[in-house]
């Protein structure tokens, strides 16, 4: 029973070294290539250096057919709650963009062909920002911005201190 237990733990080990080795040797590399990301345009100080690093222009024109979805007031600014609908045909990609967080661009979104416009994820927000929704579609950007107060702290005090 035990002779078992070691034969199966060696060709365990075995099958892990040999596959570590073809990796750093680079004979196994992923067929589709990783997320790509824009560095430039995630490391940005300001929404309009962020959105010419994305997509090359920072030209936006404003959309009734997007729609964000956030809280009005987050009680834990580092998950707040986004979901970002379009009824823009043709979408490629989504961005969303919280305006006085350190680095505004917080999430980009590309969309296949025929997928519906809609995307749902958590932000970090640094302090109290608007949250804004670019869409890229037909090669022009289209944006909404959400309201003032998207994220306020809530400080709690304590039975002690009252």
């Amino acid at each position: 029973m035990t002779s078992m237990k070691r034969r199966i733990f060696l060709k365990g080990s075995l099958a892990t070294g040999v596959i570590g080795v073809a990796a750093s040797a680079g004979l196994l590399t992923p067929r589709a290539s990783l997320a790509a990301w824009s560095k430039e345009a995630f490391d940005a100080k300001d929404v309009n250096t962020a959105l010419s690093g994305l997509f090359g222009s920072s030209d936006l024109a404003g959309s009734d057919k997007i729609k964000i979805k956030a809280p009005d007031i987050a009680e834990n600014g580092a998950v707040v709650p986004v979901s970002v609908t379009t009824d823009i045909s043709g979408a490629e990609s989504i961005a969303i963009i919280a305006e006085k967080n350190t680095n505004p661009l917080t999430a980009n979104f590309v969309l296949g062909p025929g997928t519906e416009g809609y995307v749902s994820t958590r932000i970090k927000m640094g302090k109290t920002s608007s949250v804004i929704a670019v869409v890229k579609a037909g090669g022009k950007l289209q944006h909404r911005q959400g309201s003032q107060g998207h994220y306020r702290r809530l400080w709690r005090l304590s039975p002690t201190r009252l």
